[in-house]
């Protein structure tokens, strides 16, 4: 669970919270992690299905409206299993012409009534914690398919190891959907960024876009963890929870996303500069994270 959502059931503050984790953790009653806490054994450890529909609601919902917009009419992409990525599903059901392929049940009955998206399902064996059809069934199915984009989420999400997960099968299953895309957009609320699990999916190098949400103000990890995947060339935005589109000196942006200006970031040869978003128009708005600005700046000083 994360800190917020803890803070909320029990009706304290984050501080407190955040002090009582460190004592259960000493007592080895649980394990911390970035922004939130697990039981014990969290790196083989998977969270179901109705655990996660309930965590980070609205984080999820502000990344689903940034991917969708995304997403162009008349494209072909593959959605894999997740909660976020089926929040994504529930809007690309108004993209017309859309061909999407997955191996996730929730994002095929997400897509079930929309009549002009055709939903293209992979083989394999069913996963009943996270409604995902698995295995060398379908690996295979995926052989030999090409589509413009991959929308992919995980556990966990470093700068070092890039994307990774706590199950192999889901992980093995990740990595033939990647192989399918000429580019890979990642969806991970700030919980978890830094978070490190068992089986890397997507190497950093192979993410072309990542869409996150602000991590709050104490979470300088996050912030951090933000900054080193910008610096790697990953193309980073970061939705807001509030609704109604932004500008920014004549650009507009899609519902949700925040655009920054105080922060240059790197750019990589065959990638636009990290931090700025493209739109389903094809124009670019600079962004980039003003919160991982101030913490550089605090280090340096």
């Amino acid at each position: 669970m994360s800190l917020r959502e803890l803070a909320r059931v029990v009706q304290t503050s984050e501080v407190t919270v955040r002090r009582d984790v460190r004592a259960l953790e000493a007592e080895g009653l649980l394990d911390r992690r970035h922004g939130g806490a697990v039981l014990p054994g969290g790196f083989t450890r998977e969270s179901g299905f109705p655990q996660k529909s309930h965590l980070a609601t609205a984080e999820k919902t502000a990344i689903a409206d940034v991917a969708a917009s995304l997403v162009e009419e008349g494209e072909a992409i593959v959605v894999g299993a997740g909660t976020t990525t089926q929040e994504l599903a529930r809007r690309l059901a108004r993209v017309p012409g859309l061909t999407v392929v997955t191996n996730s049940l929730l994002v095929a009955q997400a897509l079930a009534h929309a009549n002009r998206v055709e939903v293209v399902m992979t083989g394999g064996t069913l996963r009943g914690s996270n409604y995902a059809l698995v295995g060398s069934g379908a690996e295979q199915s995926l052989q030999g398919l090409r589509v413009s984009r991959a929308f992919l989420s995980g556990s966990g999400l470093t700068a070092e190891r890039g994307l990774s997960t706590s199950n192999m099968l889901s992980a093995s299953v990740d990595r033939a959907l990647v192989q399918a895309a000429a580019e890979v957009v990642v969806l991970a609320d700030h919980t978890k960024l830094g978070a490190d699990t068992m089986f890397q999916t997507v190497p950093t190098d192979v993410i072309t876009r990542l869409v996150t949400d602000e991590p709050p103000a104490h979470d300088e990890r996050a912030a951090s963890e933000l900054q080193a995947l910008a610096d790697q060339g990953v193309q980073i935005a970061v939705a807001g929870t509030g609704a109604g589109p932004g500008s920014v000196g004549g650009e507009q942006h899609p519902p949700g996303v925040r655009p920054r200006r105080d922060m240059p970031l790197p750019v990589q040869r065959g990638r636009m500069a990290a931090g700025q978003f493209r739109g389903p128009g094809g124009g670019m708005a600079a962004e980039t994270l003003e919160r991982t600005a101030r913490v550089a700046d605090m280090r340096r000083r």
